[in-house]
């Protein structure tokens, strides 16, 4: 699982059949201070992520884990939408 931000979105009018009703994000992996941490990817949202929020994504094999995604062709899904973290007892996000 990986941290990132909602960037953008994806709209694409023709795609495989399986892909009809999953909303795409644009997201970018962030590290433990929230700053950005590596290229953008598209996810397919799970849980209904808005512009801004930060976010688990999953990819790879686990990312056709969710009830959502399950039996399509995605590499990433987002799976949470993250409230808070700390690290080492310090709290770094909080929404």
């Amino acid at each position: 699982m990986l941290l990132a931000k909602v960037v953008g979105t994806v709209v694409a009018t023709r795609k495989e059949a399986s892909l009809d009703g999953l909303k795409l994000l644009v997201v970018r992996p962030v590290n433990e201070d929230g700053q950005a941490a590596g290229a953008p990817l598209v996810a397919a949202d799970a849980v209904g992520a808005g512009p801004d929020e930060i976010v688990l994504i999953a990819a790879g094999s686990s990312a056709r884990q969710t009830q959502a995604t399950d039996k399509r062709p995605v590499d990433a899904v987002v799976m949470a939408i993250v409230d808070s973290w700390s690290v080492g007892g310090e709290t770094r996000y909080k929404k």
